[in-house]
Formats: structure tokens, sequence, C-alpha cells
């Protein structure tokens, strides 16, 4: 079946994570990508590892598949040349050099408009096309620690802590896929193009929402809460008779719920606790209390009975637990996938379940260059 995007042409000539990952699922929803790289490949997460599956990168595959791979020089003439031409057939190009590389280069974006006035134009910086940091490098890490979520992950004892993932990549991604679509729609209404400026700085503060929004109402710098939330409670994590379990608890007839399963019905009646203010009031008070009736039984116990009471809970899996989660296999949230070199590599499938038009596995991560032949022979002078 088609793709929701059949037919739209996405030239790519970003590399690591933020970028590749918007095209991956642009192209999962059908849109031709062409990734572009220099001569003998140019995305530095080829490289990155281990693990390498007979020399091909798990972190290159992560974010690549259904593109092709052509090879330029954009140093020369002719490869800037090729750009332009290419430009001329796409709907979309998307970078993430530094701000202004590509204005050297030759190819920025009132040089490419001129080429296609309807093209859309995505670039991904570290912090914007324009500011007093738009000349810094910007990488996830970098971003984690300036934007305030590592000022909120972690605790008092562990200090600030990124996350396991490179979020801010991810979240950037996501927000470039949107404005990419956005451009595209809008597009179909005044025949033009435009420029996106998308800045991981920016991304990453827009993910701070209710934390974000805490501070700018009430002025107080908020502290590391772990495992806890800021504006609920009860809802972290809890230490069981053999292990540890999550507990969501987002409402005050779930807790009072909560309370009689735990058999500690008192508590509900408590004035200390009785609406979520008061609780997050008098969080130590009542996380004490509540932990000890979690330590007296195991976790499939509690999970079990917080099942009966509709109570939000989850098990704190592992990645092991997670690839053989049944609800994820019946999801199909991890897929095969045949490669020329690497032989048959396992991959997360796309979160995107549409009806009618649904997403696909087309190409495989491409090796760098595999598709000039296909692509480039009719634009080479």
């Amino acid at each position: 079946m088609p793709g929701a995007l059949e037919n739209i042409r996405i030239l790519d000539l970003s590399r690591v994570l933020a970028g590749p990952y918007c095209t991956m699922i642009l192209g999962d929803l059908g849109a031709e990508v062409i990734k572009v790289e220099a001569p003998g490949g140019s995305d530095e997460t080829r490289k990155w590892g281990p693990p390498f599956q007979k020399d091909v990168s798990a972190y290159y595959l992560s974010a690549n598949r259904n593109k092709k791979s052509i090879t330029i020089d954009l140093k020369t003439e002719a490869g800037v040349q090729l750009i332009k031409d290419l430009v001329k057939e796409s709907d979309v190009i998307i970078n993430n050099f530094k701000a202004g590389t590509m204005e050297r280069f030759g190819i920025g974006y009132n040089t490419l408009s001129k080429e296609n006035p309807q093209i859309v134009y995505c670039s991904i910086t570290g912090f914007g096309e324009a500011g007093p940091y738009k000349d810094l490098p910007g990488y996830d890490f970098i971003i984690q620690a300036m934007s305030g979520l590592m000022s909120i992950t972690g605790d008092e004892i562990s200090g600030p802590q990124k996350l396991g993932v490179a979020i801010t990549d991810v979240l950037t991604g996501l927000y470039a896929c949107i404005g990419i679509q956005a451009a595209l729609l809008e597009r179909t209404q005044s025949g033009k193009g435009q420029m996106l400026d998308i800045a991981l700085y920016d991304a990453a503060v827009s993910s701070l929402v209710n934390i974000g929004s805490n501070y700018l109402m009430s002025g107080k710098i908020p502290k590391p809460l772990g495992n806890q939330h800021a504006n609920i409670v009860p809802y972290q994590t809890f230490q069981t008779a053999d292990g540890e379990m999550v507990i969501a608890v987002g409402n005050d007839n779930q807790f009072k719920r909560l309370c009689n399963l735990l058999e500690v019905p008192q508590l509900s009646e408590d004035q200390r606790f009785l609406t979520n203010p008061d609780r997050v009031q008098h969080r130590e008070e009542l996380i004490s209390l509540l932990q000890k009736a979690f330590v007296t039984k195991p976790t499939a116990y509690w999970q079990e009975k917080c099942k009966e009471e509709s109570i939000p809970c989850g098990p704190i899996q592992n990645l092991e637990e997670v690839v053989n989660d049944p609800q994820l296999q019946a999801r199909e949230m991890f897929i095969d996938c045949d490669h020329p070199t690497a032989g048959v590599i396992k991959m997360i499938g796309s979160p995107l379940k549409l009806s009618r038009t649904p997403v696909s596995l087309r190409h495989h991560p491409p090796d760098a260059g595999e598709h000039n032949e296909e692509i480039l022979f009719k634009y080479k002078k």
C-alpha cells in the first residue's frame, strides 16, 4: 500500500541523529529519502560502536532505514551543481551543519529557493541560525546540560544526570518532522516553500513543559526529585519485597483505592493526605508510610492487586524484558531487515500506526554511495 508521504522526495544532508531520525520517520511514512554524504561516507555514526554486525554499526542502523545513499563532494563546483540539480526535483532539503556552512558551500536557502521556489529547507543546528550562540557546536549532552534538563534529573545524592539516550536529538528530530510536514501542507495552499530553523536548544527547553511552567509561575528553582514527580504524589518508584516498581496515582479516588489495597485505609482519611496538593506538601511523611506497606509483598503481588483496582503501575524492565514483552510483540515494535552487508538485522519498529496508509520497511539502511548510479547518473555532466 502507498505510504502517506508517497511522491515526496527528501534530500537529506544530515548525519548522526537528529536529522537522520527525522528523515527516517518521513521515510517510514513513504517519502523517498536520498541520504547525501561525502565520498566514502561521512555520517560519523557509521564508525560508532561497538556493537557492529559485520562491520556495520548498530548506531547507524538505528536511524537510517528507508533511505537511499549517494555520495557528493560539496567542496567541488560539480558537487554543488549536483545538489542544485537534485533540489529542482525535490520537495525538502535538510541539513544539520553548523550555522553558515551551507552558505559557504553555496547551497544556502536563498540560493536553493531560486532553483526551486517550492523547496522546504530545514536547518537543524545546536543553537539556531540567530542569536549569540549560533556559531557554537551543539551536541546532545551539552544541550541537556544547558537547557535545565540535567538540573532536574537525578537526585541530591547523584547530582545532575543526563538521560540514558540522546533525548534532545530525538526531540529535535520530531520537531523537524512536524515542521516539515506543516510546511508541505501549507505549500499546497500557497505554492511556496519556506525555511525551517530548528535548534536542539529550543527543542530541549520546550520539553521542560510543567517543570518550566512551575518555575515561570513561582520563581522557585526546581530541585531534582529522582523518581518522584514534582506535582503529583504518590507518583514514583517503591521498593517491594523482591525489587522495585512504579506507582502512578493521578487522582484522589485512585489514592483511596491504593490505601485500601495496601491495608492502610486510614491514610486516605488523614487530613495531611486528603488531596493531591496536601500530599505534595506532606510528601516525605506519606511516602515513608506507603513504603512500609509495599516492602511486605513482592512486585508481582502488588502488580496484580493494582491491576484489580485500576491503579496505574508498572515494573522497571531491562532491555531483554522489553524486547520480549508480549504487548510490544503484538504491536510489531521489533522488526527484522535484510541488509546486504550485515545480513539479517533487528530494528526497533515505528510507533506510527496508520490504518489506510501504514508505514512500511522498503529499504535497508544503505551503504555509503550505494545508489550513486541509480540517482546521480542522469545529473552528471
